[in-house]
C-alpha cells in the first residue's frame, strides 16, 4: 500500500463489538456443535438479532426476548435454527436428510452469516368454539397441525397424530352425539379470561406440562367462557392436517368436525378447566 499524502488524517471507524444474545443452548445442542460455537452465540457472533421463529413462523428478535437454539441433524447435514423460548425449548431434533435438502425455509444471519435452510415443522392451529351436545353448550378447542405429525424418533413419512394421542387416551369418534370421557392428567390453562396452553402429564412425575403453548394468550368468547366456568371442563377435538380447515363460523366449525368424525379423522376427550 502507497502511503498517504502530508497533511492527510485518516479517521478509523472502530467495529462496534457483538451484542449478546438471550440464547438458550441446551447441553444437546452445546455437545454437538461444541463449546467454541456456543460460546460465539452466545456472545452474539454467530447469532442472528431478528429471525423468524421455526415454530410458528413469527418474528423474533434474540436481542429482546428469550430464544431457543434447535439443531436439526440429518444423516450428513446439521442446521442451526431459533424459535421464540415460550415456543420450543433448546433441543436437537433428528430429521432425514430429504427433509434438510428439501427445507422451504431460510434464515439468514446477520455479521455475514451464511444462509441456513430449516425444515418445515408442523404447528398446531387451535380454534375455539361452542359445541352442541345433547341439547346443552359445550366449550370446545380443536387442534389441526399445518403438516403431518410423524412419531418421535422415526424416520419416513406419514401422518401420527392420532395414533399418538390415542394412545395418550384420548378417544376416535365416528360421530359426535354424546360427551367424550374426562382424560385426567390434561387440563385446558384459562387465566383472567384468555387461553394460555394444554397441559399433560409430565413424564417424570413432576408438575404438568404444556402440550401445547399460546405464543400469546388467545381471546375467547363470553359465551365460551361462561360455558367453561359453568362445566370446569373442555371439549379437545382433535384431527390430521386438512381435515377441518379454518372455518369462520362455529355451524361450519360443526359441520367440519362431523364430517371429519364421519371420516375417521378425529379424536376427543373431555379435559378439566385449570383457571378461570
Amino acid at each position: 500500500m502507497g502511503r498517504e499524502p502530508p497533511g492527510t488524517v485518516t479517521h478509523r471507524i472502530p467495529r462496534e463489538p457483538p451484542v449478546p444474545r438471550m440464547l438458550d443452548v441446551s447441553d444437546a445442542v452445546r455437545a454437538e456443535i461444541g463449546d467454541e460455537e456456543a460460546d460465539r452465540l452466545l456472545a452474539g457472533v454467530n447469532a442472528p438479532g431478528s429471525y423468524d421463529c421455526t415454530s410458528c413462523r413469527t418474528p423474533g428478535d434474540s436481542e429482546q426476548e428469550r430464544t431457543s437454539t434447535v439443531l436439526f441433524v440429518g444423516e450428513e447435514t446439521a442446521v442451526l435454527a431459533f424459535a421464540h423460548s415460550t415456543c420450543l425449548p433448546s433441543q436437537v431434533v433428528q430429521v432425514t436428510e430429504e427433509q434438510l435438502q428439501g427445507a422451504v425455509r431460510s434464515i439468514t444471519a446477520d455479521e455475514g452469516v451464511a444462509t441456513r435452510d430449516v425444515p418445515e415443522q408442523a404447528v398446531l392451529g387451535v380454534t375455539s368454539g361452542l359445541v352442541l351436545i345433547a341439547g346443552e353448550l359445550h366449550p370446545a378447542l380443536v387442534v389441526e397441525p399445518t403438516a403431518p405429525i410423524v412419531r418421535p424418533g422415526t424416520v419416513g413419512v406419514g401422518d401420527d397424530f392420532l395414533p399418538l394421542l390415542i394412545e395418550q387416551g384420548f378417544m376416535p369418534l365416528t360421530t359426535i352425539e354424546s360427551m367424550p370421557p374426562v382424560l385426567h392428567g390434561w387440563s385446558v390453562l384459562l387465566a383472567v379470561g384468555q387461553l394460555h396452553a394444554v397441559l399433560q402429564p409430565s413424564t417424570t412425575g413432576g408438575q404438568p406440562v404444556a402440550w401445547w403453548q399460546a405464543h400469546q394468550p388467545l381471546q375467547v368468547t363470553d359465551g365460551w367462557r361462561a360455558a367453561a366456568n359453568k362445566h370446569q371442563q373442555v371439549l379437545m377435538f382433535a384431527a390430521p392436517v386438512g381435515s377441518i380447515g379454518r372455518q369462520p363460523r362455529e355451524d361450519l366449525l360443526r359441520g367440519a368436525l362431523d364430517q371429519a368424525a364421519v371420516n375417521g379423522q378425529l379424536v376427543a376427550a373431555a379435559l378439566p378447566l385449570a383457571g378461570t
